[in-house]
């Protein structure tokens, strides 16, 4: 990072802030670890069987086809998406010696410098020289046969894993695209619903919803406790999607195990649009060759996935296909929030701030109720927090005093530190403070999570204990589900973040209106989508101790679409005692599992399995 930073910096200050924001939005200041294991080199490729004894073969296809590939990998960098949170919060465009930058900054070099497997030059996905094309895969699918017990009913399901590949305008193969699909056997299978899943990043693998949320197999981890190393612990999920929606998860492309291929380009595939456009042709390609175009539709996206599935409904709609239902995990629905000279990014942490001071026994006297505490601080936050904060420089000392007390009192931190802020911590400087003097830090994606640094001087934490908890469950767990139950045997490495992709992320977006927009407004796409189809419906799901997603900017986001009184209904809000990843806590999925059904059910098409 340092590296990267002074080279920019020689470009000026306006290259410096650019190229800040180019590498946060790649590492989003998160301090993941990136741990990789390797397959063994040429790995013979895949057959299938089905795990209830009924064997079957992997088939390859044309290209309009919907098989999947097994020419795929299993060197799995372990990295949490970096959900788009911090990544407009980690002092986009401000100078590399704002406390915020600096903040941000040393995060994003702690995160680097943890980085473990291919080099840059490997993971590159462009033609090795000009008119050279990437080898080309076709397209395979590894086909298994299951059942799982929901709700004390046996449902049968297969289980596919493979790829498809895009195309462009010309007809030629740019990308392959890997996804696990799961369909419960049905009398009319064109007629069940089917979700399309996929995490974030930008330019991260879905393995974390894959392997952690609505399939029908889920590692356990120990949130939000650490944890312990292997054996892991991957079982039946009786909190599954499966009775009442088919599941696809998706690999962005150049994430997991999706590769460009052919003549295809970086630059086609990474940026918000470009990835739009390969999200929609799979999703287009997927219907077709799955005989599914008549099935009720619903997106499901995770952190940076939200502002993907935000966007898509309305590019979708506009390609013919139109959803149902879009599912927002952790969501960030506007990039320009985080703007220089403005700050909501402060304010908007605030709530969060006081619900984590709460679980961690830093209010006195205690409140007895999280929400009312909650709403408490969310009051404070939009009136006299953004009051005093709207006055800037000319904010009068008595104020600022009575201010700095008030944010002491919601977020347990020193008033003297509170001032010496100016009013403003940071996500990471809280992470650092909080608990500082009990010598540990807090995770960014779950703040329950603790750690331990080196020492307490530093800013900012050295990790993400978040991260570094349950990471390693999730590889091994991936690895264990693609030999043993979906017989797939991958011949590349799944890439859960790919940082090339990251780096090059091309973050401009047309809007529904047309205007090109230096980041992307997603929650303007969404509510046109929902104008031009006043049915489709959307669940916004939040974790109270998540500080890469703050719930307040979700709420502001959600309430600021200038929909019509009779859409209002069609937006549902609900929270979790949990961090990013909802999930990981089996409690919290428990309750997550209540309110999708009752989502499924009010558009109408729950049920399922006939």
């Amino acid at each position: 990072m340092g590296t990267y930073l002074r080279s920019a910096a020689r470009g000026g200050w306006k290259a410096t802030c650019m190229s800040i924001v180019v590498w946060v939005l790649s590492f989003q200041a998160s301090n993941a670890a990136d741990l990789s294991v390797s397959s063994p080199p040429g790995t013979p490729a895949t057959t299938t069987a089905a795990s209830a004894g009924t064997a079957t073969t992997t088939t390859p296809h044309s290209g309009n086809s919907a098989d999947p590939n097994a020419n795929s990998s299993a060197n799995l960098t372990t990295q949490p998406e970096r959900p788009g949170g911090e990544t407009p919060r980690a002092t986009r465009m401000r100078p590399a010696s704002s406390p915020l930058a600096t903040e941000s900054a040393q995060s994003a070099q702690s995160a680097q410098s943890s980085v473990h497997g291919a080099p840059d030059d490997e993971a590159h996905e462009g033609p090795a020289r000009p008119g050279a094309a990437l080898p080309i895969p076709p397209e395979n699918t590894a086909v298994t046969h299951h059942s799982v017990v929901l709700d004390g009913k046996k449902i049968a399901y297969t289980a596919t894993a493979g790829n498809l590949l895009l195309r462009n305008d010309a007809g030629e193969p740019t990308a392959s695209v890997f996804y696990v699909a799961y369909t419960a056997d049905s009398k009319t299978p064109s007629q069940r619903p089917v979700t399309f899943l996929f995490n974030g990043g930008p330019g991260a693998g879905t393995v974390f919803l894959l392997m952690g949320s609505f399939g029908p197999k889920r590692v356990h981890t120990s949130s939000p406790d650490i944890t312990p190393p292997a054996p892991y612990v991957l079982a039946d999920n009786p909190d599954s999607l499966l009775d009442q929606s088919d599941l696809v998860f998706i690999d962005a492309v150049g994430a997991g195990f999706s590769r460009i291929v052919g003549h295809g380009t970086p630059k086609a595939f990474y940026g918000a649009d470009a990835d739009l456009g390969a999200f929609t042709q799979f999703i287009d390609r997927y219907l077709t060759a799955n005989q599914r175009w008549n099935s009720p539709k619903y997106l499901l996206g995770e952190s940076y996935g939200t502002t993907r599935a935000a966007m898509l409904a309305y590019r979708l709609s506009e390609n013919g296909i139109a959803f149902n239902g879009v599912i927002l995990m952790s969501s960030v629905l506007n990039y320009a929030h985080y703007a220089p000279g403005t700050d909501f990014r402060v304010e908007s942490y605030l709530p969060t701030y006081a619900a984590i001071a709460w679980y961690h026994n830093k209010i006195s006297p205690r409140p007895t109720n999280l929400a009312a505490w909650v709403d408490e601080a969310r009051a404070f936050a939009r009136g006299p927090y953004a009051a005093a904060l709207a006055q800037g420089d000319a904010l009068p000392d008595s104020e600022r005093d009575a201010i700095a007390a008030q944010i002491a009192h919601y977020t347990g931190l020193d008033v003297q530190y509170v001032k010496d802020t100016n009013l403003r911590v940071g996500p990471g400087r809280f992470r650092k403070q909080l608990l500082k003097s009990e010598s540990r830090t807090l995770g960014r994606y779950d703040a329950r999570f603790e750690g331990i640094d080196y020492d307490n001087v530093s800013e900012v934490p050295d990790y993400d204990a978040s991260v570094t908890s349950v990471a390693n469950a999730f590889t091994g767990a991936l690895h264990q589900y693609l030999a043993e139950d979906l017989h797939y045997t991958p011949t590349d490495r799944y890439r859960v973040f790919n940082g090339e992709a990251g780096r090059e992320w091309d973050m401009k977006h047309r809007a529904w209106w047309g205007e090109q927009l230096a980041v992307p407004y997603a929650a303007g796409d969404l509510a046109e989508a929902m104008r031009q189809n006043p049915q489709l419906r959307v669940l916004s799901l939040n974790g109270y101790y998540d500080l890469a997603t703050p719930f307040f900017a979700t709420e502001y986001d959600l309430a600021h679409m200038t929909l019509d009184a009779s859409l209002h209904s069609h937006i549902q809000i609900e929270y979790y005692p949990t961090g990013h990843m909802i999930y990981l806590d089996d409690g919290a999925l428990h309750s997550l599992k209540g309110d999708l059904d009752r989502f499924y059910g009010q558009a109408g098409h729950a049920d399922g399995h006939q």
